[in-house]
């Protein structure tokens, strides 16, 4: 069933379709009276709703409200992605992606050693877009919440809380056999010591030893993601998959 998300929580059984929901499902979707799809609120209540009549001329339509039911997709913790500029349209591949396996935040920094760099003027836009790719594919996944998108011009903006374990993704660490601060971190996100984790991954010219130095600063640990050489884009959807791994399915 296509699901779509709202803005705003609703108490009636009634809903006046939004302007972006009537042109997804009238107009793409060819929905007609008697079709049903889900709406998901701010407060992550997912609502069945059926449409009861369609003005085409006016561009509106009317849903009645089915059923209501809350359904646990979501990661049992807070995961956030602080990913290094990666070069073409990587970052569409990386908002989507992320999105499916679950990622609450997606933070793209322009790092020392990023080949790709963000015009200030040109900011907003780009992240407006992200925001609707990762709307989308959140539509798709049948989640429950939109993971937000943002950007930092460094990693020195970075701040996280004393709830959340830091963990950077870092190729020296792999090619020295680093193989147990994933799995040690995981532990700490099981036990409920912590509830969020912030992986940083770098661009596709890596992490520079002032970044190194300052995540440490930050309280950062730095793990390998096995023997091979993974791509910028390849990296954070791996530890996604194996934090979900870890969390949902063992």
């Amino acid at each position: 069933m296509q699901r779509y998300f709202s803005e705003q929580n609703f108490s009636g059984n009634t809903l006046n379709l939004s302007e972006d929901v009537y042109k997804h499902a009238v107009v793409v979707m060819r929905m007609k009276a008697g079709s049903k799809f889900e709406l998901v609120t701010p407060d992550k209540v997912v609502h069945v709703m059926e449409l009861v009549t369609i003005d085409s001329a006016k561009k509106q339509a009317v849903a009645h409200e089915c059923e209501r039911f809350e359904h646990q997709v979501e990661l049992p913790v807070e995961a956030t992605i602080v990913c290094g500029l990666p070069k073409n349209d990587k970052t569409d591949l990386i908002v989507m992606k992320a999105t499916e396996l679950g990622v609450s935040k997606i933070v793209f920094f322009a790092g020392d050693w990023s080949v790709a760099r963000w015009a200030k003027q040109k900011q907003a836009k780009k992240l407006e877009r992200l925001q609707k790719i990762a709307k989308s594919a959140s539509e798709q996944s049948h989640r429950t919440t939109i993971p937000e998108v943002s950007y930092l011009d460094g990693l020195e903006a970075l701040l996280p809380d004393e709830d959340t374990v830091g963990l950077c993704a870092y190729e020296e660490s792999a090619k020295a056999g680093e193989k147990g601060m994933l799995a040690k971190v995981f532990d700490v996100l099981k036990t409920g010591e912590k509830k969020k984790v912030t992986a940083v991954f770098g661009p596709e010219g890596g992490i520079s030893p002032k970044e190194v130095e300052l995540l440490k600063k930050k309280g950062f640990s730095f793990a390998g993601l096995g023997p091979r050489i993974m791509r910028a884009e390849t990296a954070p959807l791996y530890f996604l998959s194996a934090l979900s791994f870890a969390l949902e399915l063992e």
